[in-house]
């Protein structure tokens, strides 16, 4: 399940992420790559323990927090602090798949990457190439969105960034864990909270069917959670 979730960030927000980045010391992107990413990865990122990175981070997180689409997609039971990448022109990340478990030197918080997430930091017309190339069962999928919105999809899944051919590409990268760990179960409850959202505009929360579903909404949550 692919996911592109809108305007997580404001263009304000952007616009100062982006500000704040530019006076930033920059890093070999390979620094937290896995031994076989590390042969395919060609790009730069913020030191995951400067303090830039971790300001901007909290920001990330605090947006979050507060974005019902991701939550309701994500269902997250835990996030690993968010890093920042970016690719100039002949960067790329070559086909490979995110490390099973990620570990945060800072506070030695352990994740299982359930799900992995990009969050555009740059306006499609900044760059050429770059795009972000994600593969499941049904095929590839291409996404390069607007400053601000972001991508979730299955960190299961083979991917890749094509190589920039002109501009620069600038995002936050991150993984979540989630307390659905099955992605076909996460699939169905995502669906079924938006259909209950969606009712819920038409016929009003105290609908007696809205208020059954949600019910069973939570009870599928509390049948295959892990806390």
């Amino acid at each position: 399940m692919l996911i592109c979730i809108p305007d997580v960030l404001t263009k304000d927000d952007v616009a100062d992420f982006r500000r704040l980045m530019d006076n930033a010391k920059w890093e070999d992107g390979r620094s937290t790559a896995g031994s076989q990413s590390a042969l395919v990865k060609d790009n730069t990122q913020l030191p995951p323990d400067s303090k830039i990175s971790r300001k901007l981070g909290e920001r990330v997180l605090t947006a979050l927090a507060a974005n019902m689409l991701f939550i309701s997609a994500a269902i997250p039971l835990r996030i690993f602090p968010p890093l920042f990448n970016r690719y100039g022109v002949g960067n790329h990340f070559g086909l490979h798949v995110d490390n099973a478990v990620r570990g945060d030197k800072l506070t030695g918080q352990r994740i299982r990457t359930d799900l992995s997430a990009t969050l555009f930091l740059s306006e499609p017309d900044e760059y050429d190439g770059g795009e972000l190339i994600a593969e499941d069962h049904y095929g590839s999928h291409e996404v390069k969105l607007a400053a601000g919105s972001m991508v979730l999809y299955p960190a299961t899944s083979l991917h890749m960034v094509t190589p920039i051919t002109r501009g620069t590409r600038v995002a936050s990268f991150f993984w979540i864990q989630s307390m659905v760990h099955d992605a076909q179960a996460r699939s169905m409850i995502f669906d079924l909270d938006q259909s209950i959202q969606a009712l819920a505009t038409r016929l009003g929360v105290d609908d007696p069917e809205i208020v059954r579903l949600t019910g069973l909404y939570h009870n599928l949550i509390r049948h295959w959670a892990q806390l």
